[in-house]
């Protein structure tokens, strides 16, 4: 069988790293694309050295010229794209009275339209190949909303809403379209910016979780490992909350 090429955006760090490193350990050439080029080179060397296939790219998601490129290179370098992994993201913080119409737009051309571009671009290889792999990272925040952040809930939440349309437009093709809502996982950027701002100090809000711990971003890339596989193939348009019952759906 032929080795399966999974793109991961947003894969310099955090969430994304661990899912790279999780796919290449699972036999998959990995393209690991993020707007941060040396940081992705680094996780392509972490692959490298472990005997692992994998090439960096550089692209901001939100941009349709960067990411046909970036999507062209790695067709070139190591084949059509089989798996998808929509990690890629950026937050930010305002009341909702004192949000601009600037940062609503760039949370909204990163979070939401990035996500649409990246999956246009690659959708191609997986409807040849009658075969594909999408997850999209949502957010817990589009769940429960959140406080300051109504405009980064509001484009996980159309995260959620794209991927029920795309499981049921893409099904027939052979593509399965899931989501994981991550909940509090530390070790990332995003995590590491908003520590400060928890209600509660860490320690008492690590009670509220009923597994008594924070996630860690391979807890995100076991579950988009198992969603990729083939046993997964009856599991599409799925919202899998990897939040330790912080969220119980």
């Amino acid at each position: 069988m032929n080795t399966k090429v999974a793109l991961v955006t947003g894969a310099a760090a955090g969430i994304g790293r661990a899912v790279a490193l999780r796919f290449a350990r699972d036999g998959m050439a990995v393209g690991v694309l993020d707007i941060n080029l040396d940081g992705a080179q680094a996780v392509v060397s972490e692959i490298q050295a472990k005997g692992g296939t994998a090439v960096a790219l550089a692209a901001s998601i939100g941009d349709r010229a960067q990411v046909v490129a970036a999507v062209s290179k790695l067709r070139e370098t190591l084949g059509p794209i089989a798996v998808l992994v929509n990690n890629a993201g950026i937050t930010g913080y305002a009341r909702f009275q004192d949000l601009t119409d600037e940062a609503w737009d760039r949370v909204m051309a990163i979070n939401l339209k990035g996500s649409f571009i990246v999956t246009q671009v690659v959708l191609p290889d997986m409807e040849a190949a009658r075969w594909g792999r999408i997850v999209n990272i949502s957010s817990s925040s589009a769940q429960t909303g959140a406080e300051t952040m109504a405009h980064y809930s509001a484009s996980k939440g159309g995260i959620i809403a794209l991927t029920k349309t795309l499981a049921r437009e893409l099904g027939p093709l052979g593509i399965t379209v899931n989501n994981i809502p991550p909940g509090m996982i530390m070790n990332t950027i995003m995590s590491e910016a908003t520590v400060d701002r928890f209600p509660i100090p860490k320690e008492e809000l690590v009670k509220t979780i009923p597994v008594r711990r924070t996630g860690e971003p391979d807890d995100i890339a076991g579950a988009c490992a198992w969603l990729v596989a083939e046993e997964s193939s009856y599991v599409t348009g799925q919202t899998i909350g990897i939040n330790g019952g912080r969220i119980v759906s």
